[in-house]
C-alpha cells in the first residue's frame, strides 16, 4: 500500500455540541500506507488507554495485511500460496468475497501480480491470467492460492482497520469520535469533510455523523497509462468515486470497484449494495450524486 494511494478526503471542520466536561484527544501517525488520525472526546484518564488499544489494533492489521512487510501474514500467503488464517484474516477474506460478488467481479484482490508487473514495467499476458478471485479457495482453517496468484487488500484493509477502531471506541462509549485510516468513520458528532479530487481539487463537502465515507481517485497514484485501480478487462470510467456506507471497509471496497463501472452498473450496484450515497466525478470534473 503506497503513501499516495487514492485518499483525498480532508477534514474541513470538527464536531459541535460535545459535553462541557469532555476534552478532545487525538493521535496522528502513519500506518497501512496512509496518514492516521484518531480524534475523540472524553476524560483523559479514559481516553489515553483506549487510544493505546486502538493503536495496537492498527498494528495488528498492518502485521497481517502489509505487502511491504515480508513477515506479514499476507506476504507469507503470497509466497507459499497457503495460510492457516487468523480469525481476523478470515473475516477480511469474507468481506472481500462479499465485495467481489456485489460488484460483479470488479473488486478483485488477485490483481497483485498485474500491479507488480506494471510497477516493474514488465506486463505480460501471464500476469493478467493470474487474476481471478473465484480461483482462491478459503475456509476458516486454510486459504489456498493458485501457483501464479498473489493477493492485495489495498482496496479494503484501511477501511477494515478503521472499522475495528470505530467499533472499539463505540463499545467503550466514545460516541463522538472520528477515525481516519485512509477512510473515515464516525461514531457520532457532526464532522464536515471536504470532497476533493486529485485533478480538480475541492468539489464540495460532506457531513459525517454515524457511518463511513471513502474515496477512490484514479489519478492519485499513476501506474502507467492504466492508473493504479486494476482489472484484467475494465478500465476506469471515473476520475474518482466517493461512497458513503455503514462501514469503512464496505465504502473502501465499493469505491474502488465503482471507478471501473459505467453509470448504469453504478446505479444497479448502489441500489443492491445498501450504499447511502455515491458521488461520481467525471474526468471533466462533473459531479453525479446517486
Amino acid at each position: 500500500m503506497t503513501v499516495t494511494r487514492r485518499r483525498f478526503l480532508a477534514i474541513a471542520a470538527a464536531f459541535a455540541g460535545s459535553p462541557a466536561f469532555a476534552q478532545r484527544h487525538s493521535w496522528q501517525g502513519f500506518a497501512l500506507g496512509a496518514e492516521v488520525n484518531i480524534t475523540l472526546t472524553g476524560p483523559t484518564e479514559l481516553a489515553r488507554p483506549i487510544l493505546e488499544r486502538a493503536l495496537e489494533l492498527i498494528k495488528d492489521v498492518e502485521a497481517a495485511f502489509s505487502l511491504y512487510d515480508p513477515a506479514s501474514a499476507l506476504s507469507q500467503l503470497n509466497k507459499t500460496k497457503q495460510l492457516k488464517p487468523s480469525e481476523q484474516f478470515y473475516t477480511l477474506m469474507t468481506l472481500a468475497d462479499a465485495a467481489h460478488r456485489a460488484t460483479d467481479g470488479l473488486f478483485d484482490p488477485t490483481v497483485q501480480p498485474l500491479w507488480q508487473a506494471l510497477a516493474e514495467g514488465s506486463t505480460t499476458d501471464k500476469d493478467r491470467q493470474a487474476i481471478g478471485w473465484e480461483r482462491v479457495a478459503f475456509t476458516p482453517s486454510l486459504i489456498s492460492l493458485q501457483p501464479e496468484q498473489a493477493l492485495t487488500f489495498n482496496g479494503i484493509a484501511q477501511g477494515f482497520a478503521t472499522d475495528l477502531v470505530a467499533e472499539l471506541l463505540d463499545a467503550n462509549r466514545f460516541d463522538t469520535a472520528l477515525i481516519n485510516i485512509g477512510e473515515y468513520r464516525s461514531t457520532g458528532g457532526a464532522w464536515r469533510l471536504g470532497l476533493k479530487n486529485a485533478q480538480h481539487g475541492l468539489l464540495g463537502q460532506r457531513t459525517l455523523t454515524h457511518g463511513a465515507i471513502a474515496t477512490s481517485d484514479t489519478g492519485a497514484s499513476p501506474l502507467g497509462a492504466r492508473g493504479h485501480i486494476l482489472h484484467p478487462t475494465a478500465l476506469p470510467k471515473w476520475s474518482s468515486v466517493t461512497v458513503e456506507a455503514d462501514t469503512a471497509a464496505w465504502a473502501d471496497a465499493l469505491s474502488t470497484a465503482l471507478t471501473l463501472a459505467p453509470l448504469d452498473q453504478v446505479q444497479a450496484i448502489t441500489a443492491a449494495a445498501d450504499l447511502r450515497r455515491v458521488t461520481l466525478v467525471s474526468f471533466d470534473g462533473e459531479l453525479t450524486t446517486l
